[in-house]
């Protein structure tokens, strides 16, 4: 926590911010239903994984000897005495001189110990006829290969993505417990701002910002109540947000800075957990955090388009990572090195988070500003075009070409 007048750096922001919030409760949940939430809990394979020796081909199940000569020139005929599709329960034994014919994934029967591919045969059904040998245990899966009895598959803290859904239906769970997933209500505030689509009275803008943090939210696994805009009155935003759906993060832009129609912050500065400071960052200088009454954390972003953007990236995207269950590094986004083809300033003292344009130059990841028409935290169209923040440290003025400068990318 900062311990000096002034701004607050956005390490020291970001802190008190991940001091509002931890891991929300564990609930079991059907592994259909539970791609992006994160394990409350260890997964260990209750048994091994294959259960049994199976094939990894379509083929023929043979002793290996019985095949140790074969060759176009010299093959060898074998009877097949069973055939065996994935999921045969035959315990057919392939006893010296025969063969089965098996398809991936069945069960190796009693007996054989290879299996020759099909291409490597006449694909006979009766008799096959064999054209090259098969080394013991070629193209055999062996039973416990992938994962023994009590192995740990997945840990406590993954988020769950496809292929560790996978992990979990192939060692026979059909739900695991997981961290919920965060519901953040989103609202933007002022008078001026009106529904996309509505006719525009002179003075009035159409509402970005809560479509903007609503998508953001929902980008980093929280489920959103957009609540969109409120005017300009105290006792409006505090209706609106008495009469709030049940959520576990409030999520508010606009009406945080000083000046005379801050409707945030008249409305919850008098609340003893409520906290209104600035940042040494640019854009998002101004910032709220803090309680409501009833204990629900509220993060009160600026409400420049780009202010809100970066403030989210900066301090709510890994506000709710927590609240999901991630820690650590997991929070943050990782940092690249690019180098800057085009030269800008930074201001003095702030910590500059600017939208940027990565591209792959010959010798590596490039950066250029995104804005076109300069770098106002009210161009919301240069974040249409950016796929990352550049992030240059305070005491660096301006960044020239050929600098190298830290990126987060924002965009896959």
């Amino acid at each position: 926590m900062p311990t000096h007048e002034g701004p607050r750096t956005v390490a020291e922001h970001l802190a008190e911010v991940l001091a509002l919030v931890s891991a929300l409760p564990a609930v079991t949940t059907p592994i259909d239903e539970a791609l992006g939430l994160v394990l409350a809990e260890d997964v260990t394979a209750p048994e091994a994984l294959p259960r049994f020796a199976n094939s990894a081909m379509d083929g023929y199940a043979v002793r290996a000897h019985d095949v140790a000569g074969a060759s176009p020139e010299h093959p060898v005929v074998l009877p097949v005495v069973v055939d065996l599709p994935a999921g045969a329960e035959s315990l057919t034994a392939v006893t010296p001189g025969v063969a089965a014919r098996i398809m991936t994934g069945a069960p190796v029967p009693p007996g054989a110990d290879a299996i020759v591919p099909v291409e490597r045969t006449d694909a006979g059904v009766r008799a096959v006829t064999i054209f090259a040998p098969a080394a013991l245990g070629a193209h055999v899966r062996r039973a416990g290969e992938d994962v023994a009895q009590g192995d740990l598959v997945l840990g406590a803290g993954q988020e769950l993505t496809p292929y560790r859904i996978a992990a979990i239906a192939a060692v026979g769970r059909p739900a695991v417990r997981a961290h919920r997933r965060p519901r953040v209500l989103v609202m933007s505030t002022g008078s001026e701002l009106v529904v996309p689509g509505e006719t525009l009275r002179h003075g009035q803008i159409p509402d970005s910002n809560s479509y903007l943090l609503a998508a953001a939210a929902r980008a980093a696994g929280a489920s959103v109540v957009r609540l969109g805009a409120v005017p300009d009155d105290p006792d409006a935003l505090r209706a609106a947000l008495s009469s709030r759906a049940d959520v576990d993060l409030v999520l508010t832009s606009g009406g945080v800075s000083q000046g005379a129609y801050d409707v945030v912050k008249e409305a919850l500065i008098g609340l003893p957990e409520m906290r209104f400071v600035p940042v040494a960052m640019q854009p998002g200088k101004p910032q709220g955090l803090g309680r409501l009454d009833d204990g629900t954390p509220v993060l009160a972003l600026p409400g420049n388009p780009v202010s809100a953007f970066v403030s989210f990236e900066a301090f709510v995207r890994p506000a709710l990572l927590a609240l999901r269950g991630l820690r650590g590094a997991a929070l943050h986004r990782p940092r690249l090195l690019a180098r800057a083809t085009e030269g800008w300033t930074s201001p003095a003292g702030r910590e500059q988070h600017i939208p940027v344009v990565l591209t792959q130059g010959e010798d590596g990841l490039e950066v250029r500003p995104a804005a076109i028409r300069g770098s106002g935290s009210h161009l919301v169209a240069s974040l249409a075009v950016a796929d990352g923040l550049a992030i240059v440290p305070r005491e660096v003025g301006a960044v020239a070409v050929g600098d190298d400068v830290a990126v987060v990318r924002i965009a896959p």
